[in-house]
């Protein structure tokens, strides 16, 4: 008996993505236009994802649900390979790229745990001494006033 040659799974259209994933269509669009995955198009100008999309995509939402911004995604799904599927090894290795990201996280997010009790009910709203709205009272350096206000540059005090 000849073993028959092994022939590759078709691609995925947006729509056989969106529901193996569970992302809809246009969350997919968006993904693509970010450059977080990548698709052919046909002849017929329709999208058509390499089965490992399906991966990327788990990956994407994963990172998202953990709060790992988009900018930083795309940067280490950039470090997969673009010729082949990526291994286990391949996801390990960018696994890796914000383990310290996520253990500063997790740190702020004890820190607020510790401290909130003491600010629930207080009414304090003292810039100078709170420390979840004002860490270290970094305000204060920028001179008197409201701070927080007058900031239209979109910077985050917040640790």
């Amino acid at each position: 008996m000849v073993n028959a040659p092994v022939r590759p799974l078709p691609d995925l259209t947006v729509g056989e993505l969106s529901r193996r994933s569970g992302v809809p269509a246009s969350a997919l669009r968006f993904y693509e236009d970010e450059g977080l995955i990548h698709s052919r198009r046909t002849a017929g100008n329709q999208r058509r994802y390499r089965r490992d999309t399906l991966r990327r995509v788990t990956f994407v939402r994963m990172s998202q649900r953990v709060g790992v911004p988009l900018a930083r995604i795309r940067e280490v799904l950039a470090l997969l390979p673009e010729d082949r599927t990526p291994t286990r090894a391949d996801w390990a290795r960018i696994s890796r790229c914000w383990q310290d990201d996520l253990n500063a996280r997790i740190r702020q997010l004890e820190q607020l745990r510790d401290q909130l009790d003491n600010c629930i009910g207080c009414g304090c709203m003292s810039l100078d001494r709170c420390r979840l709205a004002n860490p270290a009272d970094r305000l204060g350096a920028d001179g008197p006033g409201p701070r927080r206000l007058a900031d239209h540059s979109g910077g985050d005090y917040a640790d």
